[in-house]
């Protein structure tokens, strides 16, 4: 597990792997391809796995994230991302509470929060969140029944914590560029990659459009 000096640049490009959006791809298969095309950060989520499953994917994702000096981050299970030397969790509103995680976490252990009001990031960074994965900022399809919070609801969470704040949901090469100027240090980002033809080309793409906005990572 890596202690890092720069949470909000290793976070600007977060990308998910989904079976749903792979077109065929195993989850370690995206995995690798994003991180070939310069994803900065890894997550694994899959909701459907056995705990066997996802402790599987873990170790494959932990060893990819070592090969590519990434960010390797368990989505909702602290439990599995402990038990494979994960960087960290993100964590949701019906996850283990933020302040449980933090004392069972270790020393410099990451602990991301989804948050999309100003209340939530508040309550979120004073309980021990790193970051905040915010939004949904468009319609997604990687989530059912998704609350749009939109660019303005973006900068409303921005403006109340000093956090890192990730901005999520339905984000497209296109939308790069608003989503940074309204505060956000990165994009997470899951069906505009794993959904194309290429997903390594398609990151490449995305690191490049990103790469623009290096300035903003000490936010």
């Amino acid at each position: 597990m890596r202690k890092l000096t720069d949470l909000a640049k290793m976070l600007r490009f977060y990308v998910i792997p989904d079976l749903t959006s792979g077109r065929g791809l195993s989850l370690v298969e995206q995995a690798k391809a994003a991180l070939e095309g310069g994803a900065t950060t890894i997550q694994l989520r899959c909701k459907d796995a056995t705990s066997k499953e996802l402790y599987e994917y873990a170790l494959a994702f932990r060893r990819l994230a070592d090969e590519y000096e990434a960010l390797f981050i368990v989505n909702d299970r602290l439990d599995v991302a402990l038990a494979a030397n994960a960087d960290g969790v993100h964590l949701g509103t019906e996850d283990l509470p933020i302040k449980v995680a933090r004392k069972i976490a270790p020393e410099g252990f990451i602990i991301g929060a989804t948050a999309r009001t100003p209340q939530r990031a508040v309550e979120a960074q004073e309980a021990g969140a790193n970051y905040l994965g915010v939004g949904a900022m468009f319609p997604t399809r990687t989530k059912k029944d998704t609350v749009i919070i939109g660019i303005e609801g973006l900068k409303k969470v921005k403006a109340s914590v000093s956090i890192p704040c990730v901005a999520i949901g339905g984000i497209t090469l296109k939308d790069v560029k608003e989503v940074m100027e309204a505060g956000a240090c990165g994009v997470a980002v899951s069906s505009a990659i794993f959904g194309a033809e290429n997903p390594k080309e398609r990151a490449k793409f995305f690191k490049k459009e990103l790469e623009k906005y290096e300035w903003k990572v000490s936010c």
